[in-house]
């Protein structure tokens, strides 16, 4: 069952996080729309907060189950059946040998079963990084990322490699790695647009350096996927258009991959950086 709040703060992003904290839920279990954008007013008057709606889905309540008539009422009390008087026995021939009684065995101990031994799940191998070979594209790019994450005492080790085409990869190794992934990943992208823009200064033939740490950016697009597909279902049930809230172009690309081959749905962008949103529109 949907349920919606509505929340204000300075910003839009000060709006979803108080939302989030006062539900207690994270930000890919909702859906926000924005009502209306923060006003500074003049000399401080006349200003807005921003203003949002939070789509969520809550658990449906348990429905209650009414006692009838005759669960209610009390049972009746069974009769016992009167037991019956037993037969006179006949009594034994003097002539006759009283038959041995039989022995009865004493009934055997059931064995407790034994407890099942717990399988542990085998423990995935850490990833092995070849080394770069000197004067390739792959040590340039570790030695410029060595010298960025010296001067954020970042003690995080790169590691790249060749992908397909010329498009090369990058792993971020260590401790405290959330440190560099930041809020939404916006620190790794801050890294990699650095990265692509010194490595390829003055060079002809242009390449693509991607940047990542612990597995982040395959995760937040499964994440972001999931998200596209539930909006856009809302909005073939609706029938109504749906305005995502602010996305970088990395994120902005992800939404449209996902849904660009559903049917009567379509996909655009809207406003300008660092505002620009993705509109999920349904048509016939």
């Amino acid at each position: 069952m949907e349920k919606t709040i509505v929340a204000t703060g300075k910003t839009i992003d000060l709006a979803i996080e108080a939302a989030l904290t006062q539900l207690g839920l994270d930000r890919d279990s909702v859906s926000v729309e924005v009502l209306a954008q923060a006003k500074s007013g003049f000399l401080g008057l006349g200003a807005q907060p921003a203003k949002i709606q939070v789509t969520y889905e809550a658990p449906d309540p348990a429905p209650k189950v009414a006692l009838s008539s005759a669960s209610r009422s009390k049972p009746k009390a069974e009769k016992k059946p009167e037991p019956k008087p037993e037969a006179p026995k006949a009594e034994a021939k003097a002539s006759e040998a009283p038959k041995a009684e039989k022995k009865v065995e004493a009934p055997k101990k059931e064995r407790a079963p034994k407890p099942e031994k717990k399988v542990e799940a085998p423990k995935a191998e850490p990833k092995t990084y070849a080394p770069a070979e000197p004067g390739s594209v792959e040590e340039t790019i570790e030695v410029f990322l060595k010298g960025l994450l010296k001067h954020m005492n970042s003690d995080a080790v790169p590691h790249a490699w060749k992908g397909e085409g010329n498009n090369y990869y990058v792993e971020f190794t260590g401790e405290d790695l959330g440190y560099l992934i930041g809020r939404r990943g916006d620190t790794l992208d801050a890294l990699q647009h650095l990265c692509n823009y010194t490595i390829n200064r003055g060079t002809e033939s242009r390449i693509r350096i991607n940047v990542d740490a612990e597995e982040y950016r395959r995760k937040r697009e499964d994440s972001l996927s999931r998200y596209a597909r539930k909006k856009a279902q809302q909005v073939l049930k609706n029938r109504r258009r749906t305005t995502l809230e602010p996305m970088n172009a990395y994120e902005r690309h992800v939404i449209h991959s996902a849904l660009q081959d559903m049917e009567n749905i379509t996909t655009h962008s809207t406003g300008t950086e660092p505002n620009r949103r993705v509109v999920i529109e349904y048509v016939r």
